[in-house]
């Protein structure tokens, strides 16, 4: 799975945002309370039940982590969040209809992963069923999985070379695309037209080629850092760099030989979700 979709799963057409944080999944305890009461203001419904939780003298709020997710804007924010074990406690508190189908779900999540922890092959078939189910083509979906499985590698080499945060990912990557191209992935995302304040995956929205190119881009940057083990931030940036313009240099080729870009400004946003929405609920 990307980083991206390991980051939000669906209950009954909610997004709830997660972390693998100490080697287990942490949840985001508004998203979660937004799913069971449907409040228009989940964040403040938490900030009330976790007042009154705190004056019962409970113990739930002490085992909530600080930690950094995603928010709608799309800026990294630290959010209340809970492991699985936490959850169930702080359901407990909720009440609604839905907390009996939300334990179960989040059960039923906990042990697919645990599942994909013992084989990995696993945790491809389902971002297969996913993608299938969205209406991706299948050639599409081969080329996105292999991506996938390229970009694991890269992010694995970064973090042999002591880069560990998410900016730095970020940065490295944003050097690549450039090379590659001539855009960055923000830039990119503006050229495809996808909502600014959403969680597109911009590679969901790459045609074949696009993703063609950025493989390469991200397989090269892969190779030279093993060959040259870079020892710093700043010649792993070098590095990537060097990685894209091999992948550049090969899209600039193709481009002459097509006589047309090879970056497009396609978007898969037509594609229809309605089917991932009701496999989701059917499963819950």
């Amino acid at each position: 799975m990307t980083e991206q979709k390991n980051k939000l799963v669906i209950f009954q057409s909610q997004e709830i945002r997660r972390v693998w944080h100490q080697d287990e999944w942490y949840y985001s305890v508004v998203d979660v309370c937004g799913a069971l009461t449907q409040s228009p203001d989940a964040g403040a419904y938490w900030r009330k039940l976790k007042q009154r939780l705190n004056q019962e003298g409970s113990e739930v709020v002490t085992i909530c982590h600080g930690l950094k997710l995603v928010a709608p804007d799309g800026k990294s924010r630290v959010t209340d969040c809970a492991n699985a074990e936490g959850m169930f406690r702080i359901i407990q508190s909720v009440p609604s209809p839905k907390a009996e189908p939300f334990k179960r779900w989040l059960a039923k999540v906990g042990a697919e992963r645990i599942q994909e922890i013992e084989n990995p092959e696993l945790a491809q078939e389902r971002m297969k069923a996913i993608y299938e189910q969205k209406g991706y083509p299948s050639d599409w979906i081969d080329k996105r999985l292999r991506g996938m499985a390229i970009r694991q590698n890269l992010t694995d080499e970064w973090k042999e070379r002591g880069i560990q945060e998410h900016r730095d990912f970020a940065i490295l990557t944003a050097e690549i695309s450039k090379a590659t191209f001539g855009v960055t992935p923000s830039e990119y995302k503006k050229m495809k037209q996808l909502p600014e304040k959403s969680n597109a995956n911009l590679r969901d929205h790459m045609d074949d080629l696009e993703l063609i190119f950025t493989m390469l881009g991200e397989r090269m940057t892969t190779e030279i850092s093993k060959e040259e083990q870079p020892d710093d931030f700043d010649a792993s940036k070098a590095v990537a760099k060097r990685g894209g313009h091999v992948a550049g240099n090969a899209r600039k080729d193709a481009e002459k030989e097509l006589g047309r870009s090879v970056v497009s400004k396609r978007n898969y946003l037509e594609l229809d979700t309605k089917e991932t929405m009701k496999k989701s609920r059917e499963d819950d």
